[in-house]
């Protein structure tokens, strides 16, 4: 399950993708745990000292390894050099698989130990002022949509992304490579503006978007978030010691964290589940190929000298009977 938690920034978004990251290793889940928001926090809330977080391997660095790794013998694909962050597999691609060893997670993972459980875990590498809106910035989120798509996870298997705040992944198609998205709304305008906006676009794509209400206080922040968002709205978390002793750097084994912020971690883990029924791998496969060609022709011809329409195989469909690794 291919899961992206959202959110403007402040609202708690990596504290909440952290928890529920937590909770999954806790019920034995294997999991694949992404850091492609602009701050890059969630090694730390992880648990991991701020020099490891530091240290953690740019995913934006290994760019060239990873389309090398995934191209494979694909045939349409003449180089790794033409490969654009929404390049989709076609028969000889190699194929990521949460339950692997390969070069990518070699070069790009490592194993974070939690209480209960070790967990992978990726991040896009830190951005700078001047990555941002550039090539640089796409490129470092862009590794993250090539591996997205070309991976094949089952229903017992878990990849969580902490999301960058903002309407970039919009222009790639990014938002569409999930089977589940969480918002995290605060109670108030602002908090709510990002879920108007991503409720916007994902109207046309079938996005599942489920809103999770954060530093909800009150019967009538509760009021105002269901208001605001209705049906969509999930869960809600309130105050939390636990987390409030994470965020000093002491935590304590999350088994004690608050019993009402278990449930509603469950809760999200049952939505989540609950939407690989709706799973449609050929309307996922759909989507990857109209924003390739959409990308394509705005401006990835353009970069790479290529026809990069021609790197569309029309009778690849990705989907789990493909989860052996193509060796190539």
């Amino acid at each position: 399950m291919k899961i992206a938690f959202v959110g403007k920034g402040g609202s708690g978004k990596t504290t909440l993708s952290s928890l529920f990251i937590r909770h999954l290793a806790a019920n034995e889940a294997p999991v694949v745990a992404v850091d492609a928001d602009i701050n890059q926090h969630l090694g730390a809330a992880l648990g991991l000292p701020e020099g490891e977080a530091a240290g953690l391997p740019a995913m934006g660095a290994h760019l060239p390894l990873i389309k090398e790794y995934l191209r494979g013998t694909n045939p349409r694909i003449a180089s790794a050099d033409t490969m654009i962050k929404t390049t989709p597999p076609g028969e000889g691609s190699r194929l990521l698989r949460v339950h692997e060893e390969n070069p990518v997670y070699e070069a790009c993972a490592r194993t974070v130990p939690l209480d209960d459980g070790d967990i992978r875990l990726m991040a896009t590498g830190p951005f700078t002022e001047s990555d941002l809106g550039v090539s640089c910035y796409h490129s470092k989120v862009g590794a993250v949509e090539l591996c997205l798509n070309h991976l094949v996870d089952g229903a017992d298997e878990y990849v969580v992304v902490d999301m960058t705040a903002g309407s970039d992944s919009f222009a790639s198609g990014l938002f569409t490579r999930f089977d589940m998205t969480f918002l995290v709304a605060e109670p108030t305008r602002k908090g709510v503006s990002v879920y108007r906006q991503y409720k916007e676009y994902a109207r046309d794509f079938g996005v599942a978007l489920k809103v999770v209400g954060n530093k909800v206080q009150g019967r009538d922040d509760l009021d105002f978030l269901r208001e605001e968002v209705g049906d969509d709205l999930l869960v809600t978390v309130g105050h939390s010691d636990w987390v409030r002793a994470m965020e000093k750097g002491r935590p304590p084994r999350f088994e004690l964290l608050e019993a009402e912020n278990r449930m509603s971690l469950q809760a999200l883990q049952d939505a989540a589940d609950d939407s690989y029924a709706d799973r449609d791998w050929e309307r996922y496969t759909r989507q990857m190929v109209h924003f390739h060609l959409r990308n394509a022709e705005s401006w990835g011809n353009a970069k790479t000298g290529a026809d990069l329409a021609a790197q569309v195989d029309p009778d690849f469909v990705l989907g789990e009977p493909m989860a052996v690794p193509q060796l190539g």
